[in-house]
This record gives C-alpha cells, structure tokens and sequence, in this order.
C-alpha cells in the first residue's frame, strides 16, 4: 500500500515537471512566433532602403557620406536581424538587433532632414511615397515590437515564477530580452530655457 502510495506522489511530480516544461516551450514558441512578425517588418524595412538610396542619390550628389552611412547601417541592421533570426531568445542578439536598428533610425532620420535642403527632392513623388512606405513600416515595427515583448515578458514570467523556475535552470531555459528601438534624439533630454 505505502508502495502504491510512494508510486503516486512520483508519478504526480513527473506529470508536475512535465506540465511545466510543456509550458516552457509553448511560451518560447510565442516568442518565436512574434520575432518572425519583426522580422517580416524589418526585412520590409531593409528592402526599402536601398530604393529609397537610389531615389535621392541623384538630388544629393554632395551628400555621399549620409547615403554610405545609410547604407551601412542597413547592412549592419540585417546582419543583426539575421543573427536574432537564429535564435529570438537569445538576449545578446536582440539587444545587438535593438542597437543597429536604433542606429538605422536615426541615420534615416538625417537623410530625411537633409532632403529638405532639396526641394525638388522634398517634391519628388518617389521620395514622398517612400517617406509613407517607411512610416508605415515603422509602425507596424512598433506594433510587432510590442507583441514580441508582450510575448517576452510572459515567457520571462513563466521561467522566473516558483516553482517553475526549478525546471527552467533544470533545461536551462535562458530568460529572453526586450527589443527595444529607440534612436538616441529620444533619449537626450531637451534644454529648457527661461527667458
């Protein structure tokens, strides 16, 4: 009988582990699965650039270090999206792809501020349906971004509560990170003065 009893208790601690492990997977699986709306984003996103390059190359021919600039943060911003690609769990990578696109943004940003140095860019029909690709891109960029980390903080959640966390280091389920993209104008603090 106490042997039946001792079968039970083990038999309800595997089917325990088991059950929170399947938990761990479902909500790696959700990160997973929001990563790949990003992606399918930024790849939008990096595939406009280089027409968007070509578009104003002929309108800011003083302006090659911004377009070489543009271009290689694109560039970066892809090797980052593909290495985050790999694996969107992985902490370092997301952080690297938060980074570069950051970066991309704000050197985008410059592109657009020199164009209206040009008028007849500022114009172009080329150029201004580029300016609406890419803000509509951004925000379904913001809004991917948001299901990723929505779906992040639920994954982190499930791996750091007790008594799940045992079987997280047990697997060694690595906690996920935020992406977050932020160019640096929105961090610095603006000057206020007081006449």
């Amino acid at each position: 009988m106490s042997f039946l009893i001792f079968l039970a208790i083990i038999a309800a601690i595997v089917f325990w582990a088991i059950s929170i492990y399947n938990r761990l997977i479902n909500e790696r699986n959700r990160v997973r699965n929001a990563f790949a709306q990003i992606d399918v984003q930024l790849t939008r996103r990096h595939d406009l650039i280089p027409n968007l390059v070509e578009a104003v190359k002929g309108y800011m021919k003083h302006e090659r270090e911004t377009l070489d600039a543009v271009v290689k943060a694109r560039n970066t911003a892809v090797a980052a999206l593909e290495a985050a690609k790999a694996d969107p769990a992985n902490a370092a990578a997301i952080q690297e792809l938060g980074a570069s696109e950051g970066a991309l943004g704000s050197i985008l940003g410059r592109l657009f501020a020199l164009s209206e140095a040009y008028p007849d860019l500022k114009a172009s029909e080329n150029m201004m349906q580029f300016q609406e690709e890419l803000a509509t891109t951004e925000n379904k960029v913001a809004f991917s971004r948001q299901a990723f980390n929505d779906a992040v903080m639920g994954y982190n959640n499930t791996a750091e509560n007790f008594p799940n966390n045992f079987i997280a280091n047990w697997f060694k389920f690595e906690l996920a990170s935020f992406l977050e993209i932020e160019s640096e104008e929105k961090r610095e603090v603006p000057e206020v003065q007081f006449t």
